[in-house]
């Protein structure tokens, strides 16, 4: 864009043009139809490249039998086509069976019919069909007449694009059709077709593509020339393609390199809306609507899965190569082009004066709302002309230095404002410390708009943290070394919860810390961050007892309770004060966990949630519980850790365990006890084994009966 221009900035106003081009609407035109060979066709007639003695009745049946005014084939013949299988038997006739002199006759009568070239080139004879070919490296087939020669550019150089070679159809088919057009496609750096080249140099000869010299038979063209208008001797520019017919005559703007852009409509296919698709089957068994392709331009291509005629376009990144030819042709009988005019350069420059100007002025004595309200104003009003060139003038124009420019400005003002009400916002924070969570305060000044105080309901985990015996400890400290010894506690448990697991730490209730995961900021894994803090507190209170125990102070032990489940979360409490914190059943069930670990001896206890939330971790069942105000029975279990960094006597352990539990269960209490006693014995500390021989020994006196579900029930919290 003139003096702004760079890479960059010319990559997002091409990015522009393509949603600006999505944007648009697609109107189906009725002049142009596509003959698809897709998947029905391939299906019915057989697999492609097809015999051209079947090419040659598509032909007969479009010009002959429809009537199309003209045919494209996006399709190059370059080989001859031996399928019939006669040059097989000549080569019999004259070696093996040459003393058959029935066969030589027979075949002197078949040839005509098997000889697929010259059924094609019969076909095509005298009727409106343009033959395809592409740009190769090597020279291959008969290329058709060129449109114009050097020659005839009488001294001036027309630069265009270039090959080397061809690879073209044979000379037959070429001398039968009425001309050839290159259906090579030409992609800008990102791979993306945006421009049609409407004609290549090939030697001192100027070729038409596809597109061009199709709508050329359409318009029944004599001849195709380039208009000088504005000829710059410099960059080899012409102004337009000039087409002259019978039908009527066209003027085809070009850039440099003879290039046009290409307007996509819709998003191509048979699904697109822009083009009419039949499918070639239907053609060839004369089951299509005569009303569709009579005096119609048929470009006959393939959007069969594997063909390979996809390509990269701003509408679709798998755009049938056919209909790229389509869309040049559509413009081309249209006379309606999309272009970027020689004075656009200062359209735009006048916008950003325009626009810088007015905002440099307004944004500064604007109050923030209205500041933003002007901003999305300038903003628009650039799209709006913009979209209304577009559409209503059919140029092309660049916005997105002034779009960059309505940004640039609306920041500075922005970080000026802010600038001024940091101190403002800083009260504003300090406000919200009064009744949030510190860690909520910090991450919502980072990002406000992503979280909110308000409540909702969300899958969290919750926990429950309880120091063992704490009112022994108390009574044994004095106040000052209560103080530290509580204060080493919970600052060790604060840094496990709010540390790389993330959790958000809730409150303490005296001894007692609460804290959950999965808000504000929402993890999918918060059980899981829940059980690895869990076990990481544990090991913490392991050492912290160590050093308690040096100093002479009473063993720290605590007690922690884990649930995941549906919980209100958000900002709770009264006029006087407020918290940012978690309720409900779930919740609940969390806190009596925390205080069912007593009992079983253990220092984590989680709910079956919690359990199926995070199953990377080992658990052992402890036991079936109903809690007080539940009906419900809940499983409830001990993590253990990792597979990986637990000692295989430790899963020999558990699984012996597993088995003990099925036969208390089961109600097998000489099997059950016998198994219980024998970890018993190897691990004389574990708590849960003297309990679960205890309940044996009270249910052999006392059988809970055939009814029985397994569930111990708790009457207190």
């Amino acid at each position: 864009m003139g003096m702004w221009s760079s890479h960059a900035i010319a990559r997002q106003d091409t990015i522009i043009g393509d949603v600006r081009m999505r944007l648009e609407a697609p109107v189906l035109d009725p002049r142009i139809v596509i003959v698809d060979i897709d998947t029905k066709s391939l299906g019915e007639v057989g697999r492609f490249p097809w015999s051209r003695n079947v090419l040659a009745k598509l032909v007969d049946q479009l010009a002959g039998h429809y009537g199309a005014a003209a045919i494209g084939f996006d399709i190059s013949f370059p080989e001859p086509d031996t399928s019939s299988g006669y040059a097989v038997l000549d080569r019999l006739a004259a070696h093996e069976l040459k003393d058959v002199p029935a066969l030589r006759a027979q075949l002197a009568q078949l040839q005509p019919a098997l000889d697929y070239d010259g059924l094609f080139a019969k076909a095509l004879q005298g009727r409106p069909v343009v033959l395809g070919y592409n740009l190769a490296a090597v020279k291959r087939g008969v290329l058709p007449a060129p449109a114009f020669t050097a020659a005839d550019l009488r001294g001036r150089e027309l630069v265009a694009y270039a090959a080397d070679g061809y690879e073209a159809n044979l000379a037959r088919l070429q001398a039968a059709a009425r001309g050839a057009g290159s259906f090579t496609v030409i992609s800008d750096d990102d791979g993306m077709v945006r421009s049609s080249s409407l004609l290549q140099q090939i030697g001192d000869g100027y070729y038409p593509s596809l597109a061009l010299a199709t709508a050329a038979v359409y318009l029944d063209a004599g001849k195709l020339t380039p208009d000088f208008g504005k000829y710059d001797a410099d960059s080899g520019a012409a102004d337009a393609i000039r087409v002259v017919g019978t039908r009527g005559k066209r003027r085809i703007p070009v850039g440099l390199g003879l290039l046009t852009a290409v307007q996509f409509r819709g998003t191509g296919g048979p699904q697109g809306g822009a083009f009419r698709y039949v499918s070639a089957a239907d053609v060839l068994a004369g089951r299509v609507d005569p009303r569709v392709l009579k005096g119609a331009i048929v470009l006959v291509g393939t959007t069969a899965p594997g063909l390979q005629d996809l390509r990269a376009t701003p509408v679709n990144k798998e755009y049938p190569g056919v209909e790229v030819h389509a869309n040049v042709i559509k413009s081309i009988l249209d006379q309606h082009y999309k272009t970027h005019p020689d004075y656009a350069s200062g359209i735009e420059f006048a916008q950003v004066i325009v626009v810088g100007l007015a905002l440099s002025l307004l944004l500064p004595a604007l109050a923030p709302l209205a500041a933003v309200l002007t901003s999305g104003f300038a903003f628009a009003a650039v799209v709006g002309l913009n979209w209304y060139a577009y559409r209503a003038l059919d140029w092309t124009t660049d916005m997105f230095i002034c779009l960059l420019l309505v940004a640039v400005l609306f920041v500075l003002n922005l970080a000026w404002g802010w600038f001024f009400e940091h101190r403002k916002g800083r009260a504003l924070v300090s406000r919200f410390g009064e009744y949030v969570a510190p860690e909520l305060v910090a991450q919502m000044a980072e990002n406000p708009e992503a979280y909110t105080m308000e409540g909702e309901s969300r899958e969290l985990s919750v926990m429950f943290v309880d120091v063992r015996g704490f009112t022994t400890i108390s009574e044994g400290l004095s106040p000052k070394a209560l103080r530290e010894y509580i204060n080493l506690y919970l600052t060790a448990m604060s840094e496990d919860i709010r540390g790389s697991h993330q959790g958000t730490l809730d409150k303490y209730i005296g001894d007692a810390v609460m804290a959950f995961w999965g808000a504000p900021v929402a993890f999918a894994d918060h059980a899981s961050r829940a059980v690895a803090t869990s076990l990481l507190m544990q090991a913490s209170a392991a050492r912290l007892n160590e050093d308690f125990q040096r100093r002479g102070w009473p063993p720290l032990a605590i007690g922690i309770g884990i649930n995941s489940g549906l919980m209100h979360v958000g900002d709770m409490g009264s006029a006087i004060r407020r918290a940012y914190t978690v309720m409900g059943d779930a919740v609940n069930l969390g806190s009596r966990l925390e205080g069912i670990t007593k009992v079983y001896g253990v220092g984590i206890a989680v709910g079956e949630a919690t359990r199926l939330a995070a199953p990377e971790f080992v658990y052992r069942e402890l036991d079936l519980v109903r809690v007080k105000g539940k009906n419900e029975p809940v499983a409830i279990f001990e993590p253990l850790g990792k597979p990986a960094d637990l000692d295989p006597a430790v899963l020999d352990e558990l699984a012996a365990w597993d088995g003990a539990l099925a036969k208390v269960r089961a109600q097998d209490w000489d099997g059950a006890q016998g198994a219980i006693a024998a970890l018993h014995a190897a691990h004389p500390q574990r708590a849960l084994y003297t309990l679960y021989l205890e309940r044996i020994a009270h249910w052999r006196a006392d059988p809970p009966g055939a009814g029985w579900d397994g569930v111990t029930t708790f009457e207190t919290k």
